[in-house]
């Protein structure tokens, strides 16, 4: 009889029919005299070897999972088989000895669930795309967001392995552990939505990611490391999904490559986290021992620290063991103890050897994280990066290092955004600089309102309105011929001309309707950017400022917005003049540079965040008066965001434009917490939403002070795909 790895590898070149193959599988488990931890190290090691197709590794991998159920449970379920004659496909987890279908048996036996079959009649099994010691990974299908017409109507379920229905009490600590997951809002982590059950079926859904794990790339024929550049920007993901867990109390405690995920645009996702802790940490002292994740298989042997071997208590060294394995495999394409478990390469005195392209430093780093005593471990996963990086006392800043803020909404409607290089806009450096600073309002909202902070207007342009009649006043004067001296001899003895400064300049501009305007200085020139009312136009504005005392070389770069605008302006204008003040720290743009988009095409927008903590808000509103919250909302709550962070939204091509079709500002403020306690609904009014809004951020600048408030404005404009 083959042994379990000749029997899961003979799936390629035996010849046997696909019940045959099963067969042969169970008889080889039934044989096996290994705990569960060894017959899934085996099936990992045979995947490693030659992948098998994902339908038929989930499929054994449940088979061996059974066995940790208990004994009455596998006795029921051993006599059950389901197929689809459509597919003939295996829905259940053991088979027959002659792997024949057996129709009857007890009917209240319930089977498990897979590729498609529908979880409580809403989220349809569609794929199965990863695995894991802790449960199966299927791309669903959400009917409920189908029914909505959502663009993007698909979601991640986690369906957890069947040994949990032997612990009862785990599911009571798997809620409240994937509601402690749905806190941790971070860019490097994966969104957890909810926590559900079918029948005995228990699973997780998530955000679906369009990517590939990290294990995939390991894994890959002829791989032998990669650049030390690219290694560095996955483990700054990963770290800083790691610290912001560490910080609120978590410990992943089964970090490993198939547990990152690389989106398509390389940003990096940590996934799974809440889930292994909960057996082996509750927060109720009575359940501590209930659960351990070696047991169930929730720990990963390659990866897992001897602690975590050993059945001690969670600690954020476990993960920082789990990271330096990850690091040593990135850069040189193998495990530094060849996979073999940590308390097995103690035992043995194995030690990792030096890559060749690594520095001194960076080796130390990665060798301190890699000891097998806590003690004598990295500390902290900032400190590991700090090392690594070999630039201490620096915050490292890689764009782009998660997945788009996790802003990843599914939302048809006409999105627009404003660029920089707008077919109205001048070209030069005010092009560049306008490119984030999109914001249209109407002459008609009032001047106070508009208005950064409420500035009275200095005498100085009613002095400029006297002198600029002068001439025409002393017309009459020349009869006389004295008069006429004195008027020659006046020049002079005046005094020269004063020179423009923003002080006199500032005041004008913060009067001028329905607009949101800067204004810079060079060699006695003026510029001016910003969005302005069309109601008062380039033209008037530019003859407003040539009044001026010293105004000479007046050049207007503006947007042009409408009446409808005016409303929005006035409530985020006095935080888009900070930004922009400040050097414009928070920015977004269009990744279509012209910034029209036709109809069915994506939107895709470029965002960038201050060099502090900060949560983000994407608003767009809409012509119809609407306003739709793209970040956060009761999809996508996650918006926190770290500092000097660069992300792609709509990258994954959520985001379609559609009718009505025009011009259109999308709004991003950044705030120092949540501006709301509750997330609001995913469309509202504009005017019910303006007010709240306004009133928030008059309390935050209350609280908090104006520094840290600042909004960027992107205007759009979406066509129909055909005239």
């Amino acid at each position: 009889m083959a042994n379990l790895a000749d029997a899961i590898h003979s799936y390629y070149g035996s010849g046997l029919s696909r019940a045959d193959y099963f067969a042969q599988v169970e008889r080889a488990l039934s044989a096996e005299s290994g705990g569960i931890l060894r017959m899934l190290d085996t099936l990992d090691k045979e995947n490693a070897r030659a992948a098998l197709p994902p339908d038929v590794y989930a499929e054994l991998r449940q088979r061996i999972e059974r066995r940790a159920e208990p004994a009455h449970t596998m006795a029921r379920e051993n006599t059950r088989l389901q197929t689809r004659p459509e597919e003939q496909r295996w829905t259940q987890s053991s088979l027959p000895s002659g792997g024949e279908s057996m129709a009857g048996g007890d009917p209240g036996l319930e089977r498990m669930k897979g590729v498609g079959d529908t979880l409580n009649g809403r989220f349809v099994l569609e794929e199965c795309i990863g695995f894991g010691g802790m449960g199966t990974v299927y791309k669903a299908l959400d009917l409920r967001k189908l029914e909505a017409s959502d663009r993007k109507p698909y979601i991640a379920i986690k369906v957890l392995n069947v040994q949990f229905r032997g612990h009862p009490k785990s599911l009571i600590a798997l809620q409240r552990e994937a509601r402690k997951a749905q806190t941790l809002a971070h860019p490097n982590i994966v969104t957890v939505y909810d926590f559900d059950r079918d029948g005995s079926m228990v699973y997780l859904t998530m955000e679906y990611l369009s990517g590939k794990p990290l294990s995939q790339i390991l894994r890959a024929p002829g791989f032998t490391g990669l650049p030390f550049a690219e290694v560095l920007h996955i483990v700054t993901g990963i770290s800083r999904a790691l610290a912001y867990a560490h910080e609120r109390g978590f410990v992943h405690c089964d970090l490993k490559p198939a547990n990152v995920f690389l989106l398509d645009k390389g940003e990096v996702k940590v996934i799974d986290f809440g889930i292994s802790r909960v057996f082996h940490k509750t927060e109720e002292d009575s359940e501590a021992t209930v659960f351990d994740a070696g047991s169930l298989g929730g720990l990963t042997p390659a990866y897992a620290s001897p602690e975590m071997i050993e059945h001690l208590d969670p600690d954020p060294r476990d993960d920082i063991y789990a990271l330096a394995c990850i690091t040593y495999e990135l850069l040189t394409g193998k495990h530094p103890f060849d996979r073999t478990s940590a308390t097995q390469a103690r035992n043995a005195g194995m030690r990792p050897q030096r890559p060749a392209s690594v520095g001194s430093r960076q080796w130390r780093a990665i060798k301190a994280a890699l000891a097998f005593e806590r003690n004598s471990r990295t500390p902290s996963v900032t400190e590991f990066l700090r090392e690594l990086s070999g630039e201490p006392g620096k915050t490292l800043y890689v764009a782009a290092a998660a997945s788009g803020l996790t802003l990843v909404v599914l939302l048809a409607a006409g999105l627009s955004y404003y660029v920089a290089s707008r077919p109205d806009a001048s070209s030069g450096g005010g092009v560049s600089q306008e490119a984030s600073s999109g914001a249209r309002l109407p002459a008609e909202a009032s001047p106070p309102e508009v208005a950064s902070p409420p500035v009275s207007l200095p005498p100085s342009p009613p002095r400029q309105a006297s002198t600029t009649e002068a001439p025409t006043t002393q017309a009459p004067t020349t009869e006389a011929p004295t008069t006429q001296a004195a008027t020659t001899q006046a020049p002079t003895t005046q005094p020269p001309a004063p020179a423009l400064t923003l002080a006199v300049v500032t005041p004008v501009l913060a009067q001028v309707p329905c607009s949101a305007l800067t204004a810079t200085l060079r060699d006695g020139s003026l510029q001016v950017q910003g969005f302005l009312a069309r109601s008062v136009g380039a033209s008037r504005l530019k003859q407003m400022l040539a009044a001026l005392p010293g105004a000479r070389g007046i050049d207007i770069q503006t947007l042009s917005v409408g009446d409808a605008d005016c409303p929005v302006i006035a409530t985020y204008a006095p935080y888009w003049k900070r930004n922009r003040q400040a050097g414009r720290p928070a920015a977004i743009q269009s990744r279509v540079r012209s910034a029209e988009l036709k109809e069915g095409e994506p939107l895709i927008v470029d965002i960038k965040t201050p060099a502090y903590d900060s949560y983000v808000h994407v608003d767009y509103f809409v012509l119809d008066g609407n306003v739709a919250h793209l970040v956060p909302n009761p999809r996508m709550r996650a918006n926190q965001a770290p500092a000097n962070y660069e992300a792609a939204i709509g990258s994954l091509g959520n985001w379609v434009i559609s009718a009505p079709f025009g011009t259109e500002l999308i709004v991003l403020l950044l705030t120092p917490a949540p501006l709301f306690d509750k997330v609001r609904p995913e469309v509202e009014s504009q005017a019910e939403y303006l007010k709240v809004t306004e009133k928030q951020l008059a309390q935050f600048v209350a609280k908090h002070g104006a520094d840290r408030i600042v909004a960027d404005f992107v205007q759009i404009t979406t066509k129909p795909a055909k005239p």
